[in-house]
């Protein structure tokens, strides 16, 4: 007997959006008006003021026809609505069961290089980066510029995080970084 192919459900029709605009026209309501006019869902979305720009990032799903409407209402927003859009379909992120979240928090005197630094010890380990937030401010007491950087990043499960932890604070040490590397807590 011949095996069906598998078929998508209804639902599992997916849109990556990202949207940016001026801070004071912020695209949040407009955008989140939208979703819900064109029958979709939020599925996940982040929110983050970038210089003088909002910058929202959102993954919605639907049905085929209520994503089809929403892409025409996305390019109807772009048009009248003086919002930057960058959107296309995709699919949900297959569960990975062979990766122990972990948080790592950085700070450090700013200087050119230290994320990319980050990011290669990280790829180099085959440690994915999950989610990061980075910025610049000057210390209070000193007026010195600081590089904060904390990510949420996936260690394989056949990891001796022993011996990652003293490998990446070695790495930190030597780049002149403080830095912890702590399982997630839930």
């Amino acid at each position: 007997m011949k095996e069906q192919p598998k078929r998508s459900r209804p639902n599992e029709n997916y849109l990556l959006i990202n949207a940016f605009a001026p801070r004071e026209d912020s695209p949040l309501v407009q955008l989140a008006r939208r979703i819900a006019e064109s029958g979709c869902n939020l599925v996940e979305s982040r929110l983050a003021t970038l210089g003088q720009e909002v910058s929202i990032q959102a993954l919605c799903q639907g049905a085929w026809d209520a994503v089809a409407k929403l892409e025409s209402a996305m390019a109807r927003m772009e048009r009248d609505g003086g919002v930057r859009l960058v959107y296309f379909r995709t699919s949900m992120r297959e569960a990975q069961g062979n990766a122990l979240p972990y948080v790592v928090e950085v700070t450090a005197a700013d200087k050119p290089g230290v994320l990319y630094q980050l990011a290669e010890f990280f790829e180099h380990h085959g440690i994915s980066i999950e989610a990061m937030t980075c910025s610049r401010y000057k210390a209070v007491q000193t007026g010195a510029e600081v590089f904060s950087a904390q990510f949420t990043v996936g260690i394989p499960v056949d990891t001796h995080i022993a011996a990652l932890r003293d490998d990446f604070l070695e790495f930190c040490d030597g780049l002149n970084l403080d830095a912890i590397l702590d399982p997630m807590k839930f």
